[in-house]
């Protein structure tokens, strides 16, 4: 199994020429070329730096019988593209191009006490890969690798480091990160990584590096 780490959330996974895409976001300016390559796509939830809509609808356009998997919609833009998307719930199991995903969570971290949680779900990938959304939803299984979010108005690295140490992958790596500089991405690593406060030292992966899993 290949992992790509692509802009901010995005990351896609291909084995045995299938490939599949998870969180393609407005911040990356190739999500058009992804969705182009891919062969199911998942969306943890609809906000922008999650799913580029426009970018969406363009290929669904061109490709109705692309798969893309959301979270069951309440109101919003995932919910509003509405038959092209199958809605599946947290806890459910089933298959996108050919990989097994398992999902979890089901509710958006908290940004401010004051406004309302929106849904996101965390998706298992093959019991191997796991990308939470928007959240540190903890799956009680055993993880080969862990995708850990560190930038973002909900996030903060004490949060961060009790994710990984809690479910004490094999492997961690960073996403939901294109709201650092590089002096951020250097506290990422400081507090993260190597010798930093995680059992499992958190990798960060250049945009377009690929890494087997």
């Amino acid at each position: 199994m290949r992992l790509t780490k692509h802009v901010h959330a995005c990351v896609s996974i291909e084995e045995k020429g299938r490939t599949l895409l998870i969180d393609p976001g407005v911040f990356d300016p190739r999500t058009p070329e992804l969705l182009e390559e891919a062969d199911a796509v998942l969306i943890s939830h609809s906000h922008v730096d999650h799913m580029n809509r426009p970018a969406l609808e363009a290929e669904l356009a061109k490709r109705p019988s692309l798969p893309v998997y959301g979270l069951e919609p309440v109101v919003g833009p995932l919910a509003e593209i509405g038959s092209h998307v199958s809605f599946v719930k947290p806890g459910e199991t089933f298959t996108a191009a050919g990989f097994d995903i398992t999902t979890f969570g089901g509710t958006h971290a908290e940004i401010y006490p004051h406004v309302p949680l929106d849904p996101s779900v965390g998706f298992l990938v093959d019991n191997r890969v796991y990308h939470p959304g928007d959240s540190y939803a903890l799956p009680d299984l055993a993880i080969t690798a862990l995708l850990v979010p560190v930038s973002g108005p909900w996030t903060r690295f004490a949060d961060a480091v009790a994710f990984v140490n809690a479910i004490a992958p094999r492997r961690a790596i960073v996403i939901h990160d294109a709201a650092f500089s590089e002096i951020g991405l250097g506290m990422v690593r400081a507090h993260l990584g190597e010798g930093g406060h995680t059992k499992v030292p958190v990798e960060l992966l250049e945009v377009g590096e690929t890494t087997d899993i």
